[in-house]
């Protein structure tokens, strides 16, 4: 009995000892995430756009009749180069030197008209001051003259019209260009277009200048703010925003050797589509490229100056905007809301909201929050992932 009391000092620290190894024994505590990281530095990027369009020549004119008759035969090779003013098809002329003929003989009988009146109307005026003659018979005859006068007028211009007309029989190139298939063959009649009956005149062929082209193409409104926004905040200055070029691919994948230049936008935007037109004119002296081929183009709209390009996995985004994760100089997450609206390869180009140096998350972004701890390591294009774990080295 006299044991007792010095059993319970022994018990109480066997207790103490016990809640001690309980608290050592606690749930470990979290590694500081490791994280891929690139480091944001300031640069020059081109602010390209790719599309899509549809090339046409550069001047295209449509070879009419412009007098009605029987086609005799065509002069021209269908598919080769014409100079203007080539000679391309030939009409019957022989109704037209008629026409002409029969003009020349009137004006000549109003010459000699004229030429009557004329001697009788001198003659009044000398004899009207002798009192030969009244004065009302002077009035008279240089009526006459003045009607003959204008009759013979008329009829020079009658022959200028049927000149003008036999011309109209050799039907010649309007442009020099390229030579189409014909529309009509020999013997048929061939009209012109006349404005009683609105009909229009019969189409030959077309010719198509082709030593330069046009290629046409649509950007939505909504790219176009787009781009110009891109154009103010990265600092393109007027005149690189006028040197706007087109490197366009042909269907074969091949990329076309020679820079097209944007030559017109339309002010107007298409109720329909929503977009913009556009057209570009590039150099094609070997005539490589074709009236109606679809390419594809990429349209450089000047330099962004002082952007940064980011991999495309360290952008987020959510309803506020976009945003980006970055490693403080604390060792801590921290979140920067970015401008990021058009991409230049595998990366957002962001023009506005991170600063030169940041060490911005590429992978391993969904292991870490803002205010967190994070371990910044330098990421590589082949690194997984963000938020998946790479595999083990050494894994069996």
């Amino acid at each position: 009995m006299k044991s007792t009391p010095m059993r319970t000092p022994v018990l109480c620290l066997s207790l103490l000892a016990l809640a001690a190894c309980g608290k050592e024994q606690g749930p470990p505590k979290m590694p500081t995430p490791t994280v891929g990281v690139v480091e944001a530095q300031p640069q020059n990027v081109p602010l390209n756009k790719d599309l899509v369009g549809r090339l046409s020549a550069y001047r295209s004119a449509d070879v009419r009749a412009r007098v009605s008759g029987l086609l005799l035969k065509r002069v021209y090779t269908e598919g080769t180069d014409v100079k203007q003013g080539q000679l391309m098809f030939q009409i019957d002329p022989a109704p037209y030197k008629a026409t002409l003929a029969a003009a020349q003989a009137a004006l000549a009988s109003a010459q000699a008209t004229y030429t009557n009146a004329h001697i009788v109307a001198n003659r009044d005026r000398q004899l009207v001051p002798k009192g030969y003659i009244s004065q009302a018979q002077l009035d008279s005859d240089e009526a006459i003259e003045r009607s003959s006068l204008a009759a013979v007028k008329q009829a020079e211009a009658n022959v200028q019209t049927a000149q003008v007309n036999l011309s109209y029989t050799n039907v010649t190139s309007p442009i020099a260009g390229r030579a189409g298939e014909q529309q009509v063959t020999e013997g048929a009649i061939v009209g012109a277009s006349t404005a009683d009956t609105g009909s229009s005149s019969t189409l030959l062929t077309t010719v198509d200048q082709l030593d330069q082209m046009y290629v046409n193409f649509t950007l939505s409104a909504a790219d176009l703010d787009t781009l110009e926004h891109a154009q103010h905040a990265g600092n393109v200055s007027l005149a690189e925003q006028a040197k706007t070029t087109v490197q366009i691919t042909l269907p074969s994948g091949n990329r076309y050797d020679q820079l097209g230049t944007l030559d017109y936008s339309s002010v107007i935007v298409n109720p329909t589509t929503g977009a913009i037109n556009m057209r570009a004119l590039l150099p094609n002296p070997e005539r490589r490229l074709l009236p109606g081929m679809y390419v594809t183009l990429t349209a450089n709209m000047g330099e962004l100056n002082k952007v940064f390009l980011i991999p495309q996995a360290a952008i987020q985004r959510d309803p506020v905007g976009a945003y980006a994760l970055v490693v403080g100089k604390d060792g801590k997450v921290a979140q920067k809301r970015v401008m990021a609206d058009n991409t230049l390869g595998t990366n957002w180009v962001v023009t506005s909201g991170l600063d030169a140096g940041d060490e911005v998350i590429v992978s391993g972004v969904q292991a870490v929050k803002p205010g967190a701890p994070a371990k910044a390591t330098p990421w590589t294009p082949d690194q997984a992932p963000a938020g998946q774990a790479p595999a083990a080295a050494g894994h069996q």
